[in-house]
C-alpha cells in the first residue's frame, strides 16, 4: 500500500465495516459480523482527532494485517482489537433466571407503552388488561422480548414521577412473568428497575445508558441481567431543541466506548451488554440518516447492536410526512438496512410484519435456513 502520512499524536482510529455481502459466501477475503448472516469485504479506516476526521480511506480487508504493521504501534494495536471486536460472535444473552438468549438470528423486540403520551400508541396500552392483552399479540405475533416502559420518552414529554411509573408497569409485568417470552424494562430510574426485575422482568433498557440515575449501574451489576444502553443527547424535553455534533458518528461511538467501559468496570459482562445508537434522541434527521448509515462502526465495540427505528420522525420526513401510525412500510426499510450492517436486534411496534420481512431477508440470503420440508 501507499505509505502513509504522518499521522498526529493523539489521533484515534475508527473501522466502519463495508462490501456488505452473505456470510454464506464471504470466502477467504470477508470476515463475518458479530456471529451474525451478514459478512463484510472492506472498512472506511477514519483517523480522527478532537472530532475532526484527518482522513479516511477504504481498505479491503485482505489488506488490514499489513495495514496495522504501518500505522504507529497504539492505532495498529487499535486496528487489530476492533477488527477482532467486530468479527467476534455475540452472546448468548444470560438472564438472571438462567436462560439464555441465542443471537443466532436477529431478534425482534416488541414494543409496549403502558403510558397515555408515546408517540405512536400513547393510551392505546395504558390500562393493565390492554396491555397485557397487546403483549400476549406480540408474543404470539413472533417477538423474541418484549420491551415494557411506563414513561413516555418521546421529544417534549414530560417527566413521569416513579410511583406512577411502577403503577403502569409492575401490574403488567407481573402478569406476563410467565409468558414465556423474555420481558425488558424501559426506564432510567433505578428503583423501577430494582421493582421490575423482581416483578419478573429479566432485561434492562435505559435510554441514558445508566446515567439518569447514580444507583441504575450498581442496580443493573448486581442484577446480572442484561442491559441495553442507549445513546441520547439531553433529556426528553430539551433533546430535540438543537441538537449538535461535532461528528455525530464518532461522537455517538465514543459516548457508547465509554457507557461500555463503565458497564464493564461495575461487573457486568460484555456479552451482556447491548448498544443502540438512540435514532431520533437528540438528533436531527440528518443525524438519524448518518447513523444509520454508519451503523457497522458500532461493531466495533464488540457488544450486541441494537436497532430502533420503528415509526421513527425522519421515515416521515423522508417520504410524505405521513403520521406515526402510517410508517410500517419506511420501518420495514429501515430496519433492513440495519440488518445488512450486522445488528442483532430490531425494536419494533410491528411485530407480524417485522417477522416476516426477517424469515424472507433470511432465506433469500442462505437456502440452509428454509424451514423443513420447502422445495
Amino acid at each position: 500500500m501507499a505509505e502513509l502520512p504522518e499521522i498526529p499524536s493523539g489521533a484515534q482510529l475508527y473501522l466502519r465495516p463495508a462490501g456488505f455481502l452473505s456470510a454464506a459466501f464471504c470466502g477467504p477475503n470477508a470476515l463475518a459480523i458479530g456471529g451474525t448472516q451478514r459478512a463484510f469485504a472492506a472498512v472506511e479506516v477514519i483517523i480522527a482527532k478532537a472530532g475532526d476526521r484527518l482522513m479516511t480511506w477504504l481498505a479491503p480487508v485482505a489488506s488490514l494485517d499489513d495495514l496495522a504493521a504501518d500505522l504507529p504501534p497504539p492505532l495498529g494495536q487499535r486496528l487489530n482489537q476492533l477488527l477482532a471486536n467486530i468479527a467476534a460472535g455475540r452472546g448468548p444473552l444470560v438472564l438472571p433466571s438462567g436462560g439464555k438468549i441465542s443471537f443466532s438470528k436477529p431478534l425482534i423486540m416488541g414494543v409496549l407503552n403502558v403510558t397515555p403520551d408515546s408517540f405512536s400508541d400513547g393510551g392505546n396500552f395504558l390500562a393493565p388488561e390492554a396491555a397485557i392483552a397487546h403483549a400476549k399479540q406480540l408474543a404470539e405475533a413472533g417477538a423474541d422480548i418484549i420491551d415494557i416502559g411506563g414513561e413516555s420518552t418521546r421529544p417534549g414529554a414530560l417527566t413521569v414521577w416513579e410511583g406512577e411509573e411502577m403503577d403502569r408497569v409492575l401490574p403488567v409485568i407481573e402478569a406476563l412473568r410467565d409468558l414465556g417470552v423474555p420481558l425488558s424494562i424501559d426506564t432510567r430510574r433505578a428503583s423501577v428497575m430494582r421493582q421490575a426485575l423482581e416483578a419478573g422482568a429479566q432485561i434492562i433498557n435505559d435510554i441514558s445508558a445508566l446515567t439518569a440515575d447514580p444507583e441504575s449501574l450498581e442496580v443493573a451489576a448486581q442484577s446480572a441481567a442484561p442491559v441495553v444502553l442507549m445513546h441520547s443527547q439531553g433529556d426528553p424535553q430539551t433533546m430535540q431543541d438543537d441538537p449538535r455534533y461535532a461528528d455525530v458518528l464518532l461522537d455517538v461511538y465514543d459516548y457508547l466506548d465509554d457507557r461500555v467501559e463503565a458497564a464493564l468496570a461495575a461487573g457486568i459482562k460484555r456479552q451482556n451488554i447491548i448498544v443502540d445508537p438512540g435514532i431520533g434522541f437528540g438528533k436531527t434527521v440528518r443525524h438519524s440518516i448518518a447513523l444509520i448509515n454508519g451503523l457497522g462502526l458500532f461493531q466495533g465495540l464488540g457488544c450486541g447492536l441494537q436497532l430502533g427505528v420503528s415509526r421513527k420522525r425522519f421515515i416521515g420526513a423522508l417520504s410524505r410526512e405521513e403520521p406515526a401510525q402510517e410508517r410500517l412500510g419506511g420501518s420495514l426499510a429501515a430496519g433492513l438496512q440495519g440488518l445488512s450492517a450486522g445488528v442483532h436486534i430490531l425494536r419494533v411496534h410491528d411485530v407480524e410484519e417485522t417477522r416476516q420481512a426477517l424469515a424472507v431477508i433470511r432465506g433469500l440470503a442462505d437456502v440452509s435456513y428454509l424451514p423443513p420440508g420447502i422445495d
